[in-house]
C-alpha cells in the first residue's frame, strides 16, 4: 500500500520534540561499523547523514587504515579505529560491547569491504548488538555477510535490510525465494523467509515489507516481547516519493544513515525519553524505513533540482534538513501534517 496519513502520523510520534526538554544523547546515538583501506566515503556519508536527519551523536567504528581520512571529512563524527587486522575478534569483544552499549542503533556495512578480518569483526558486532537488543541496519557488504549465513539475522525483528536491485536479487536467491514470484510480492517473501526482518527494497519505488504472517522462525527472545497479534502481520508500504533523476554512488549510504537515525529515535521512544509509547516495537523498523525512504528521496530531488547532471552525494548532505522540513514540517512532534 502507499504511504498513508496514519503511517506518517505514527512516524511523527517517533521524532524527538525540539522543545528544549531533552539532553544530549536523548535524540539518538548512532554507530556505523565500516571503513577499511579502500572505503572511507561510505561510512562518512552514513554517519553524517544520521546527524543531518537529527540524531545527537554519530560514531564510526572502523579500521585504522580508514580512520584518518574519515576524521578529516568532519569533526562532528566520533571515530573509533579499533578494527585492527592483527588482533582477533575475541580480544575485542569487551571493548566493542562497551562501545555498542552507548548506542541506540548500529549500521553495519557502509565501507565494510570483504576482507575476512572486517567480516569477522562485523559478525562479532552483529552478535553483540543482538544480545543488547539494539536496532540494526544492514547495507552493502553487511548484506553480503548475512547472505552467506542467513541465521545471523533470521528472526531478529529489530533489523532493517536495505538491498539495491543487485543485492536484492542475490538475497532473494539465498533466501530460497521462487524466481517466478511477482515483483511486488518479493520483498514480502524475503521478509517472511527471514522471520519478519524488515526489508527496504530500493528501486524506482521503494518497497518496504515486514512479514511475519505464519512465520515460525521468529527468534525466541524476540517472540517473547511481542503479542500474538503482532507476530502475525504482513505489512507492505510502497514509497513512490519523487527523487532525483541521477542515481549517484553514495545515495544508498545516505539512506542507511537515515534509517539508522529513525531507528535511534525509535529506541529512545521505546525507552521512554519522550512520547506515550503507543507504537508497538514490532512496527518501529517498518516506520523507520518508511520515514527514511521519504526523506532520502526528497533530498535527492532537491539536490538534483539545484545541481542537475553534476549532482554528487555531498550535494545531498546539505539538503537533508530542508527535505526533512518539507516532509514533516517545522515542528518535530505533534504538529499537523
Amino acid at each position: 500500500m502507499p504511504v498513508s496519513k496514519a503511517i506518517l502520523e505514527q512516524i511523527r510520534l517517533l521524532i524527538p520534540p525540539l522543545n528544549g526538554t531533552l539532553h544530549k544523547g536523548q535524540s539518538g546515538r548512532v554507530g556505523v561499523l565500516g571503513g577499511a583501506l579502500d572505503y572511507t566515503g561510505a561510512p562518512f556519508f552514513a554517519a553524517i547523514s544520521a546527524q543531518r536527519v537529527g540524531v545527537d551523536l554519530s560514531h564510526v567504528i572502523c579500521s585504522p587504515t580508514a580512520a584518518g581520512a574519515i576524521k578529516s571529512y568532519s569533526p562532528d563524527l566520533i571515530v573509533h579505529p579499533v578494527l585492527r587486522q592483527e588482533i582477533s575478534p575475541g580480544s575485542l569483544r569487551k571493548e566493542l560491547s562497551g562501545l555498542l552499549a552507548r548506542l541506540h542503533t548500529l549500521i553495519i556495512g557502509p565501507g565494510l569491504g570483504r576482507e575476512q578480518y572486517m567480516l569477522d569483526f562485523a559478525r562479532l558486532a552483529l552478535e553483540i548488538a543482538k544480545e543488547q537488543g539494539m536496532f540494526l541496519v544492514l547495507d552493502a557488504d553487511g548484506l553480503f555477510m548475512v547472505g552467506q549465513q542467513l541465521d545471523l539475522i533470521n528472526g531478529y525483528r529489530r533489523a532493517v535490510l536495505t538491498p539495491n536491485v543487485v543485492e536484492f536479487k542475490r538475497l532473494s536467491e539465498q533466501a530460497g525465494i521462487d524466481p517466478k514470484t511477482a515483483p511486488e510480492k518479493r520483498a514480502s517473501s524475503v521478509s517472511h523467509a527471514l522471520g519478519g526482518v524488515t526489508i527496504l527494497q530500493k528501486g524506482a519505488s521503494d518497497i518496504i515489507s515486514s512479514n511475519t504472517e505464519g512465520a515460525s522462525s521468529v527468534a525466541a527472545h524476540e517472540a517473547s516481547k511481542i503479542s500474538a497479534e503482532e507476530k502475525e502481520q504482513n505489512e507492505v508500504v510502497v514509497v513512490d516519493t519523487p527523487g532525483g533523476l541521477k542515481r549517484c554512488g553514495g545515495q544508498g549510504d545516505i539512506l542507511s544513515g537515515s534509517v539508522g537515525a529513525f531507528l535511534a529515535w525509535a529506541k529512545c521512544y521505546e525507552d521512554g525519553a519522550y512520547g506515550d509509547k503507543t507504537i508497538p516495537v514490532s512496527k518501529m523498523p517498518l516506520l523507520a524505513a518508511t520515514g527514511a525512504s521519504i526523506v532520502t528521496r526528497t533530498t535527492s530531488r532537491i539536490a538534483f533540482e539545484k545541481e542537475g547532471r553534476g549532482v554528487v552525494t555531498q550535494d545531498m548532505l546539505k539538503e537533508i534538513g530542508p527535505a526533512f522540513k518539507e516532509v514533516f514540517g517545522d515542528e518535530a512532534q505533534g504538529s499537523k501534517l
